[in-house]
């Protein structure tokens, strides 16, 4: 499949489930869940969903619940994007530690210059 179709396919894909995440979390106070990155297979079988979410300490917790949902996500995604997509792909939850990741360079950085 073309790089440009999936491309938009991927961000398709991202916005609607920010916002599929925005609604669904809008009730937890404190809690913000982020679609960093979406990655799909070139025959949009697979769709790779990375998460951040804040407070860190949470993410695990909120992982869990997401991946008891997925079923229900997919369906919510596909009711949306039904339109747009003739196949909506499986969904595979990670959660995106990059900033975790520069946080803990940054201390790290910021310790040895002491």
């Amino acid at each position: 499949m073309e790089v440009t179709r999936l491309n938009k396919i991927e961000r398709l894909l991202q916005k609607e489930l920010s916002e599929l995440f925005r609604k669904q979390t809008a009730v937890m106070r404190g809690t913000l869940v982020t679609v960093s990155a979406v990655r799909v297979s070139p025959d949009l079988g697979l769709a790779k969903v990375y998460l951040s979410i804040f407070p860190s300490d949470k993410s695990r917790e909120l992982l869990e619940s997401v991946e008891k949902n997925k079923r229900t996500l997919r369906f919510d995604l596909g009711q949306i994007v039904r339109t747009q997509l003739r196949r909506i792909p499986e969904l595979a939850f990670f959660i995106d530690d990059s900033l975790d990741y520069v946080e803990n360079i940054d201390k790290i950085l910021k310790s040895s210059m002491i």
